[in-house]
């Protein structure tokens, strides 16, 4: 069984649903379409991603925006790591303050990830995205110096890249990070910041899959 498909085992009929972007939420909304065009589920979904929402619309899953949908059942999402408490970093695919205002209007968060994400620390792929507003970059990246780091604005054919909701991502470099939270509490009093890929205490379950088998990693009560 494939990661995605255990991932449905989740899903029940009539559920409202966020869903995640990136490669493995990319599959998941893949296997979910099929059973929504074969009549086995009928769900809705709020995607995280102007990407997520054009395949999601490709396989057939009715899309609804986040005010429609008020408390959603279930979010599927992958992360870039995750640690032995279930925390996470997401952000490389460039989505992070949209997944995670969609997990935390969630009752669940189900990650999937392969087993090369998970560390026994945050921070040992040595890379944290932070979205921030275009008009304070100066000041995030000299503040997130500051703080010990090295921001590198993320650029996409010689201009920077701006997320669905129009800002700019700072990818800081990082070491291991020993207190996340009191991390996340720093760069977030940064005027200007939106967001970083710190996702602290969210995921309820944790899939790791490796080739076509799975693990249950983690779940919390």
């Amino acid at each position: 069984m494939h990661i995605s498909e255990r991932a449905l085992e989740f899903v029940k009929d009539g559920m409202t649903l966020g869903l995640g972007s990136g490669r493995a939420a990319s599959a998941f909304v893949r296997t979910l379409g099929q059973r929504v065009r074969d009549g086995a589920l009928k769900v809705r979904a709020v995607p995280t991603s102007e990407a997520t929402a054009k395949l999601a619309h490709e396989v057939g899953i009715p899309l609804v925006s986040l005010d429609q949908a008020g408390v959603l059942d279930l979010t599927v999402d992958g992360a870039d790591e995750v640690d032995l408490h279930m925390n996470l970093i997401k952000g490389y695919g460039r989505c992070l303050v949209r997944e995670k205002i969609v997990a935390a209007a969630s009752k669940k968060l189900v990650i999937l990830v392969g087993i090369e994400k998970l560390v026994t620390q945050l921070g040992t792929r040595g890379k944290l995205p932070v979205e921030v507003i275009p008009f304070s970059r100066p000041l995030c990246e000299r503040r997130l110096t500051d703080l010990g780091f090295v921001p590198t604005l993320y650029v996409v054919k010689d201009q920077p890249f701006l997320s669905d909701n129009g800002n700019n991502i700072l990818d800081c470099k990082i070491n291991p990070i020993a207190d996340p939270k009191a991390l996340e509490q720093a760069i977030r009093g940064i005027p200007g910041v939106v967001g970083t890929g710190l996702f602290l205490g969210m995921a309820t379950t944790v899939l790791v899959g490796q080739r076509d088998t799975f693990e249950l990693v983690a779940e919390r009560p």
